[in-house]
């Protein structure tokens, strides 16, 4: 895709404070000196079977790009592929009746959106937020000496890979839907009020892919410590029974000699931080005495995770290092 974008024509707009130079989460336009235009859309095919949990876990999804630059959720489009011949309609009513659940939770509204005929399903949403032009959180501020905080454990991708294959247990998937459900709102909240420089969301390109992101843009390395970072109940155990995305595998050969992995830290564990992960926590970049009140924060506002993975280096030739 960074191939393919890179042929565009690009486009220069003094207003325009966030497009897709560094790959961030979301566009950002700004309207006036107090007001700037957050806006996103994301979809894909379901990774569970339930309708309604689908529609949940989708439109979380997208509503965490608006979170991910600090922003206010505001009105939501639903954008849908469906193969109506198929199935039945009652179907995607469960699916859009999922999606409008999150929107209402998230203090947004849903105003309509656009569905095809399609051979598989797909659903997710265009959202638009709002947020003050110097309030943007983006993945391009962090800075040397900061330290790296979490709020969602990783494993989503490994366990709804298992469920398809009618591996996991419920219990292990309730987690990992419960998790992938969650909203970022109070992730976000925590990062505002304590001036976190940099945040990004972990989806599709894992938390390896996404930290790579962040390092480029910022012109920094980022410092993860492998063990420390969150897992999903029965991620490790499935991981290594091969239940990984296919783009976890090219997350990797993404990252390729800027990824550098220390002694140690298991071969298995290297593939679960770059597997796609969905509605994934926030990843945000802080100074070091900010740590504890981020985290209280977090756990005040029940995140589902809230745990400090590393640091931001200075720049070298290993963008992203697991220790």
């Amino acid at each position: 895709m960074a191939q393919v974008l890179r042929t565009l024509p690009t486009f220069s707009d003094p207003n325009l404070l966030v497009g897709i130079e560094h790959f961030d989460d979301a566009a950002v336009y700004r309207l006036d000196a107090t007001t700037a235009v957050v806006a996103t859309l994301d979809f894909f095919p379901p990774l569970v079977d339930d309708p309604y949990t689908f529609g949940q876990i989708a439109a979380a999804n997208s509503l965490s790009d608006i979170y991910a630059m600090g922003a206010r959720p505001l009105m939501a489009l639903n954008i849908v592929g469906f193969p109506d011949k198929e199935l039945p309609a009652e179907v995607l009513g469960e699916i859009l009746r999922g999606g409008a659940e999150r929107v209402a939770a998230s203090g947004a509204v849903l105003a309509g959106g656009h569905s095809v005929r399609d051979a598989e399903i797909k659903y997710g949403l265009a959202v638009t937020g709002l947020v003050h032009p110097e309030r943007i959180l983006t993945n391009g501020r962090a800075r040397i000496g900061d330290s790296l905080v979490l709020s969602k454990p990783i494993g989503s991708g490994v366990l709804t890979s298992a469920a398809k294959a009618d591996k996991v247990t419920e219990a292990d998937l309730a987690e990992a839907i419960d998790t992938m459900i969650d909203l970022n709102a109070g992730a976000c909240q925590a990062m505002l009020e304590n001036d976190v420089h940099s945040v990004t969301d972990i989806t599709g390109f894992g938390l390896l892919g996404h930290a790579l992101e962040m390092a480029e843009a910022s012109d920094v390395t980022i410092v993860l410590d492998a063990r420390n970072v969150p897992l999903l109940h029965g991620t490790i155990h499935w991981a290594a029974e091969g239940f990984l995305t296919r783009a976890g595998k090219a997350s990797l050969e993404h990252l390729g000699a800027r990824l550098q992995v220390g002694q140690g830290v298991d071969e298995t564990l290297v593939k679960v931080l770059a597997d796609a992960q969905t509605s994934g926590g926030l990843l945000g970049a802080m100074p070091a005495d900010r740590v504890d009140d981020v985290l209280a924060a977090m756990r005040r506002l029940g995140t589902k995770a809230a745990v400090c993975v590393g640091r931001v280096d200075p720049p070298s030739a290993h963008r992203v290092v697991l220790e």
